[in-house]
Parts: C-alpha cells; structure tokens; sequence
C-alpha cells in the first residue's frame, strides 16, 4: 500500500510565491510507486486548500478562480488517523482523505520557523524535515549564531536590534558606526530569501537599510560585510546522528549580495518551474580541494549542532582578502529542496525525496518509544475546596 504524503506548500509569508514553486516540484517528483501525493496549497491566510488544479502552477495566475473549484480542508485526528477534512462540513459534500505522513515544502516566518511544525505534531501527523525547535533556532539567525559558537563554527561577529532601539534611531546607528564602522550588512532575524537584506557604506545607506529590515521583521541583525566576498553554498541529507553533505556552488549575482531578483525573478523568464534552480550559479564551485571538504565537513557540522533532519542548505562566505570562511546562514526548507546539488553526485530529486521521507518516519519510530505520559491518581485524591489548590 503507498504512503499518502500531503505535500504542504505557500502559507502567510512574504515567501509564498517561492514556496509555490518548490511545493509544486516535488508533488511533481514524487516517486509514484511509493506514493500518493496530494497537494495542498495553504493561503496566505494560512487556510488549507485541496483539488484538481491545487498541483498545477498555471492555475495560480488567478488563485482567486483557483480557490473557488477547489475544497478548503483542515486537518483533522480521529483515533490516531489524520484526515484532510472539508471544511465546514457538509453532510453530502467532499469525503475526508486520509494521509499518513505531511512534507512541509513552505518558506519563512510563520511557516518555516516552527509554528507550523509546531500545529503538525500537535495534531499528531508525522511531518518531514526539521522538527520544531530546529526550525526556530535556524530561522533566528541570532540564536542560530549563539548555538554555532559553542561548536566552534567560524562565525562573523554580529548584533541584534530591537523595535525599542528602532525607537531611537541616532543611537542605533551611532553603535552600529562605533561596533563595526563600514560596510556593513542589515538583515530581518527571520526571514530568507534575501528579503529585507541590505548593504550599508555610509549613515545614509545604514539608514535606508535599517528602514527596509524592519518592514519585515521585529529584530533586525547588523554585522561587518566582507567587501571581497565569494558565496559558497552546500547542502546536508540526514539527521542530528548521521548526515551527508552535496556538491558545492557557488552562485552569481548582480550586486554585494545575491538577492531576491537574483534567485526568483532575473533568471526565472522562461524558465517554467525552475525556482532556485534557475539561478545562475557554479557546480562545483571552483575551489581547491581542501576548502571544499573544509565547507563540506563544516555543513555537516553546523547541520547536526542545530538538530536538523531532512535536507538544509548551508550558506557560507569566503573572505577572498584574507581566505577566511564563514557560516552565513541556514536554510532549514531551502528553495526548490537544494535538489539540483544532490544530482550532481548522483541523488536524483525522486531520491531525495524519498529519503528525507524515510528519515520523517525514523524519527516518527523513535519519538513513539519515548513515554510522555504515565498513570497517576492525582486528580482522583485532589481537594478542590477553597481558594488554595493543589501544591
């Protein structure tokens, strides 16, 4: 009998559009023997569609139409069962479908950082990829840097600003000008996709950059921007006992940092449902051999110190003045599931995906061998009466 897979893509983030693609690559990928995938767009209201259309990205030029021939659904336990269930109910309307495991191909804040991971394991439904805190902890990228330290990842140093710094915008600059001088790199705590993410080289630019991170973000996070810079990605297959790294890349852009116009827009004219794997970029990177299984070895290091599981992609940064390398970032559901640096060294996409599936119900097996309730009659001998409770 197939696993029913609900491939889960698009949700309230301002990565939605980029989260319809590689949602709609890999319910296309699937390896159809093994599976029964159902596609299941998630609104940016976060409400949960299914139908005909849902896994067609043309119909997504008018989600509007798209929405009204297709069936709301939420997700529903009954007896250890999870069903996609129409909502609201109707006495003789669409039957409920039952799925035994969700992949989460969604991107961003809300969706990637461990809400909505955290509603998949509350309702009880096995899901791929990283469980609840290491999707938080990777999506905040102070934090991220605060856990990689105590593994000795080499690391820029960084500082964090608040709305209540935001508030007082002169003293803010003056301790980003008194901690690192220029340039300097201005980025949301949360977000990817290079959204939000700017470049400063004088007070003026340091201005308009702080202004457009806190758009999108609460938190903003300031540190040095290596001006002869090189970008070095590298994505790990596994979990927090065992993982591998993929080939390397390193990707092309038109200005300091590759932005969103870069990986989405620029190179996605005529190229379909390519995504990520539209951008420009070179695979292998052209490294030496040293330094590419120096950022191999760190991708995995980095990968198993933050309690990933599934597929990540790791940003690295190259300081060509002085060839110091440098995490960057993680990206815990990167675009298009990195699966254009797995096929490379042989891991077709079907693969992949196949096992990032495989290690979801692993850590399924594993979490059911582990009590988290026991039997006491606490309840039945408590005292009720008065204003003090139980202690």
């Amino acid at each position: 009998m197939k696993t029913r897979v609900a491939m889960m893509f698009g949700g309230k983030s301002v990565e939605h559009e980029v989260s319809v693609i590689t949602g709609i690559q890999a319910y296309l990928s699937m390896d159809t023997d093994k599976y029964d995938a159902i596609p299941v767009y998630l609104t940016k209201n976060n409400e949960m569609y299914i139908g005909e259309d849902i896994g067609k990205l043309e119909s997504y030029r008018n989600i509007p139409e798209l929405l009204k021939r297709s069936t709301r659904v939420i997700l529903v336990n009954e007896g250890g069962s999870i069903f996609l269930q129409p909502y609201p109910k109707k006495l003789f309307g669409a039957k409920p479908v039952g799925i035994d495991i969700a992949f989460p191909c969604v991107h961003g804040t809300n969706v990637e950082d461990g809400g909505f991971q955290g509603y998949l394991k509350t309702v009880g439904i096995p899901f791929v990829g990283c469980d609840v805190t290491a999707s938080a902890v990777g999506m905040d990228k102070f934090i991220m840097k605060a856990i990689l330290r105590e593994s000795n990842i080499p690391l820029l140093p960084a500082r964090l600003y608040t709305l209540s710094d935001y508030a007082r915008m002169e003293y803010l600059m003056d301790t980003v000008e008194e901690t690192f001088g220029y340039p300097v790199i201005v980025k949301p705590v949360n977000l990817g996709s290079s959204v939000g993410i700017g470049v400063a080289k004088d007070r003026e630019e340091l201005t308009r950059t702080i202004d457009d991170a806190f758009r999108y973000a609460t938190k903003v996070l300031v540190e040095h921007a290596i001006t002869n810079l090189r970008e070095i990605n590298c994505a790990v297959l596994g979990d927090e006992n065992d993982a591998e790294a993929s080939e390397i890349e390193e990707p092309m852009h038109t200005k300091e940092i590759l932005s969103y116009e870069d990986k989405y827009v620029s190179n996605a004219k005529g190229s379909g449902q390519k995504g990520m794997a539209s951008v420009a970029r070179k695979i292998p990177a052209e490294v030496s051999p040293e330094m590419r299984e120096k950022i191999r070895s760190l991708a995995v290091k980095s990968f198993k110190a933050l309690g990933c599981n599934g597929v990540a992609r790791i940003d690295f940064m190259i300081d060509e003045d002085n060839g110091e390398l440098y995490f960057n970032e993680i990206n815990t559901i990167p675009g298009s599931l990195a699966f254009y640096l797995w096929e490379p060294i042989g891991v077709p996409y079907k693969t992949l995906l196949d096992r990032m599936i495989v290690l979801a119900q692993k850590r399924a097996r594993e979490e059911q061998a582990i009590t988290f309730t026991f039997d006491t009659n606490i309840l039945d001998s408590a005292s009720f009466g008065g204003s003090k409770g139980v202690k």
